[in-house]
């Protein structure tokens, strides 16, 4: 598991929780002045989940009105840039004279170094946070600061690629070791530089091995959406990406993998994930297999067992008998809940 704190105000006496909400942001980010039309019984959810130097924090919360002074600013300086992934509700934030709203699967990006105010919609918010040091944006000197108050899509390009990155890493983090966290820590770090340097146009001053990383990302992106072709080879991801087939070997061996096994081990988890979905429970095997791009259900078969010891209808089998199991168990329990309630005479 990736270190991880929650953080929820229903925890807390109705009049104790939007002091403690306000403590807790500018904890997470910097010293702040907030205020809202909820302060009576307010709402707000966070998690804070760390990445090394970097901080990743999803957040649902009542309306909020965000002001960091000059004062505030000089007071405490954490030196970090903040980007906010707006998942549900609207916001608009002004900078002196520079004003943006945003919308849903925007990026909102600000500085602890700059005087701000943001104010969120009448609506809960839901967003994913993230807190980077500014020395860890490798762009040239002053350039990183020019992208402070400009909305970035987080639809389309790389804006695209960090916002599955971030969706992905706060949906379930189970999946991850303590040790991870550096390294997924560096991964988010390229790809906001990547971000940055797009919206500045400033790629070409990127050091070479964010752009390496950054690549690899999109390429691994590519394959994940294009599984079910056949055909897909690295032939075909080399040219879709213009780079040689030796240079996507280089990028891949440099993360231990080859591409090879990155497609055999995508293609089969998504396969294992459909074999055991009650959903597509009448879903024959060999569609399953065809799904995930394997046109001959031999060698489905075959991949399937190497890698977990069976074959896929054996998986499937016992994962439907443990289904049914369960499902006694809990009529089960739920009879002898009954028994035991006693009965109150009138």
């Amino acid at each position: 598991m990736l270190p991880e704190t929650v953080f929820s105000t229903q925890e807390l006496p109705a009049c104790d929780r939007f002091d403690a909400w306000a403590e807790r942001l500018g904890r997470t980010h910097a010293p702040m002045q907030l205020s809202s039309e909820r302060t009576a019984d307010y709402r707000g959810h966070q998690r804070v989940i760390g990445l090394g130097d970097v901080t990743v924090w999803p957040a649902t919360f009542d309306h909020l009105v965000f002001r960091r002074t000059p004062r505030l600013v000089r007071q405490s300086d954490p030196e970090v840039f903040h980007l906010s992934l707006l998942r549900r509700g609207d916001g608009a934030a002004s900078w002196g004279r520079q004003q943006v709203a945003y919308r849903i699967d925007d990026f909102h990006v600000n500085s602890s170094s700059r005087s701000y105010e943001i104010a969120t919609g009448p609506d809960p918010v839901t967003i994913v946070g993230v807190e980077i040091p500014r020395a860890a944006v490798a762009l040239p000197a002053g350039r990183a600061s020019d992208v402070v108050g400009r909305r970035i899509s987080g639809r389309e390009g790389m804006g695209a690629l960090l916002a599955g990155l971030l969706v992905q890493l706060t949906a379930d983090t189970s999946s991850y070791r303590a040790a991870d966290a550096e390294r997924l820590g560096t991964v988010v770090t390229d790809l906001v530089t990547a971000v940055f340097a797009h919206a500045l146009d400033a790629e070409q001053g990127l050091p070479p091995e964010t752009h390496a990383r950054t690549l690899t990302l999109r390429i691994k992106s590519f394959v994940r959406r294009h599984l079910g072709d056949p055909e897909l080879t690295p032939a075909k991801i080399a040219a879709a990406h213009h780079i040689s087939r030796s240079h996507l070997y280089r990028l891949f061996q440099d993360e231990g993998l080859t591409v090879a096994s990155y497609i055999r081990d995508q293609r089969l988890a998504n396969a294992r994930r459909d074999l055991t979905d009650p959903g597509l429970r009448t879903l024959p095997v060999h569609a399953v297999a065809a799904r995930w791009g394997y046109s001959r259900p031999g060698d489905f078969t075959r991949a399937f067992r190497t890698a977990h010891g069976m074959a896929p209808s054996e998986l499937r089998e016992q994962a439907f008998n443990r289904t049914a199991v369960d499902a006694v168990h809990t009529d089960v329990d739920a009879v002898r809940t009954t028994a035991i309630v006693p009965h109150v005479h009138h």
